[in-house]
């Protein structure tokens, strides 16, 4: 049998290792501090205690970050490794217990949060009444980990291999005007025409942005554009186009709803728009995501399934 000495020393390794794996991912013991909700000072001493046991160095302190030493990363494995199965192993005897409930820290791009996620949220909510969304809109790119969000929805390439990543629908891209922008300047029908056009920019892209945009499947067509707005936000960008002051291209989650009562029209060009890898669903990974991540992805995987919302119906 173990004893009540025993017993609080292995809680203490395990949440030793779960300082040691939050400061490897933020680089910082305050930023690991905030995500375990525990003091910067408990952090350190864990940390310390960590080394201490091991009588190794896990990490080389700099004014500004945390890194890891060889040790470090050898152990980083290791923990990963256990805390993991620790998970995996408290889920599967808590699984036929398991409640929705608690608060789920969603994090999700301004526009689409507004159009697509918002209005969906009270039936969502009926489904579980235990669970309270903090919904975070954000067009900058947020750090789960460092800033402790549970889940966030992402929109095109997934480049970080730290989080899962689970894609939820098709992100189409169009290029649009209004009537009266088109009838006034002339209808473009090839890419290269846009360089004569008034083109407003999302200055938060670099392959449809303020100065260059990106056509053909894979990209590699690109045209210099310029314009007399550019905006960080598609809504803006659309409000403009729609008032006749331009050209957009932007995804049809934002343009639909235009385009169906003709208050924009899609443009046919000579090149295809790009093609975005999709939308999708992120979370931290190293573990099984809690029920409650899992509910709101497969609320939204139903819902956008087999063709979103914005795209049903949409002729062009």
């Amino acid at each position: 049998m173990i004893s009540r000495q025993e017993c609080e020393a292995m809680l203490d390794r395990l949440t030793g290792m779960q300082v040691f794996q939050r400061v490897a991912a933020t680089g910082s013991l305050s930023g690991a501090a905030r995500v375990l909700r525990m003091s910067q000072t408990m952090a350190t001493k864990h940390v310390a205690a960590l080394e201490a046991r091991l009588g190794a160095k896990l990490f080389y302190r700099t004014t500004r970050r945390l890194t890891l030493t060889e040790a470090g990363r050898t152990y980083l494995e290791a923990c990963e490794r256990i805390l993991a199965d620790v998970a995996v192993a408290d889920e599967a005897v808590s699984a036929a217990q398991t409640v929705v409930s608690g608060t789920l820290r969603l994090n999700v791009p301004v526009s689409f949060g507004i159009l697509e996620i918002a209005p969906v949220l009270p039936e969502f909510a009926a489904r579980y009444p235990g669970l309270t969304v903090d919904l975070g809109l954000n067009d900058r790119q947020v750090d789960l980990v460092e800033e402790g969000w549970d889940l966030a929805i992402r929109i095109g390439t997934m480049k970080d291999s730290t989080l899962q990543a689970r894609r939820l629908a098709s992100c189409r891209m169009l290029v649009c005007a209004a009537p009266s922008y088109l009838e006034a300047r002339g209808t473009p029908r090839a890419v290269a025409e846009l360089k004569a056009h008034d083109c407003l920019g999302y200055t938060l892209s670099r392959i449809v942005g303020a100065e260059t945009w990106a056509f053909g499947k894979d990209g590699k067509v690109k045209v210099a554009v310029s314009g007399s707005l550019r905006a960080s936000n598609g809504d803006a960008l659309v409000a403009a186009a729609v008032g006749g002051q331009g050209i957009i291209y932007q995804p049809t989650f934002l343009v639909a709803p235009a385009i169906r009562p003709g208050r924009l029209q899609a443009l046919q060009l000579d090149k295809d728009t790009i093609e975005m890898s999709g939308i999708y669903a992120v979370f931290p990974s190293g573990r099984a995501p809690p029920a409650k991540v899992r509910a709101m992805i497969d609320f939204l995987l139903a819902r956008f399934a087999p063709v979103p919302p914005w795209d049903r119906d949409l002729q062009v």
